[in-house]
């Protein structure tokens, strides 16, 4: 399922992420050697709708087409099937971002195999720094997620932006698995389609290629905002969803993706229920308890929140709703030493 090369197909150069099926034909990691021996990891395309990633290691490769890279470089192209159809993962597959070391689905599946090879090819090579590259379908900030408090890894989170989000759930991630291995982080890089997330991409990956070392004193206070994802928000898959003026078990606004890392207060409104149903959100805190009485209060048709909390990462598209969840509530996380 996976192939390794050691060098770049010229055809890589100048293609779209729709193409990459034709010219890689599936999974594909890349190793380029480098001035520094350890190298960096960059996963793109574990989700085949976004694309920045993809967009962005393009033209790193360009730059770099006739000269020697500042440190090795491990690339890993994942969902190019998906990639092909503009989806994040087909109907048949397993999510990659939910199949490497560490997922809870007892089942024997190709992707999970595929990524604990992944991941340990890549312990023998003595990764320096794991970077996995994603968008949002949602409205959000470009932010970075960890999922270890320690000084190295909030370095390398505030390298890209000083808003981080620490997550211990979903399990499954790239960033998880090799938080074991190597200091680790995801960047979401917000909506595809912008050219300055591909710029920013572009410029954080560069910038870990001429990193040296990662500091390990701790990040200054005003050059972190760290949150905490506390809950996950899931909608049943039996019930029906809708905006603006749909009719639904559920129906949110038009503009629910604006909450998102918008601090709210207890007694919000989020959205409207049937009354004549009985379906309710369900919200899984990160020891897999289902909590939703504790986050959502339903009254007269209205769902209101029955905490402070900020969202994240809330979107519109069913397809992803679906496949994936509504979002993601989150809480300060204070800036003690790690």
């Amino acid at each position: 399922m996976l192939t390794e090369l050691t060098q770049i197909p010229e055809a890589l150069y100048d293609a779209e992420a729709t193409a990459l099926h034709r010219i890689l034909g599936g999974p594909t990691l890349i190793h380029l050697n480098g001035r520094r021996p350890e190298p960096l990891f960059l996963s793109v395309l574990l989700h085949g709708n976004e694309i920045t990633g993809w967009h962005a290691l393009r033209s790193l490769l360009r730059r770099y087409r006739e000269a020697p890279l500042p440190r090795s470089l491990s690339v890993f192209i994942g969902n190019v099937e998906a990639a092909r159809e503009g989806l994040r993962h087909l109907d048949n597959q397993t999510d990659y971002n939910r199949s490497w070391p560490g997922y809870e689905d007892s089942r024997d599946r190709p992707e999970y195999r595929m990524m604990q090879h992944v991941t340990d090819l890549m312990r023998e090579r003595k990764v320096f720094a794991s970077v996995d590259v994603h968008n949002n379908t949602g409205i959000n900030p470009h932010y970075a997620c960890v999922n270890v408090v320690q000084h190295d890894f909030l370095h390398l989170a505030t390298l890209f932006s000083r808003t981080v989000v620490y997550f211990t759930r979903p399990v499954g991630v790239q960033s998880s698995a090799f938080a074991v291995l190597c200091p680790s982080v995801t960047v979401e890089c917000g909506q595809v389609g912008q050219d300055f997330a591909d710029q920013h991409a572009l410029e954080y990956i560069q910038a870990c290629l001429n990193l040296s070392e990662l500091p390990q004193h701790p990040v200054a206070e005003h050059d972190l905002n760290l949150f905490h994802t506390v809950a996950i928000i899931k909608v049943p898959e039996q019930a029906s969803i809708g905006f603006g003026n749909d009719k639904a078990d559920f129906v949110f606004s038009t503009e629910l993706d604006h909450l998102n890392f918008r601090e709210l207060a207890a007694g919000e409104r989020i959205g409207h229920a049937d009354v004549f149903s009985k379906q309710r959100l369900t919200v899984w805190d990160n020891k897999g308890h289902e909590v939703g009485s504790s986050f959502f209060r339903y009254q007269d048709g209205e769902i209101t929140l029955a905490r402070a909390v900020m969202p994240s990462m809330l979107t519109r598209d069913e397809r992803v709703i679906r496949q994936d969840c509504l979002g993601y509530l989150m809480e300060r996380y204070p800036l003690s030493k790690p």
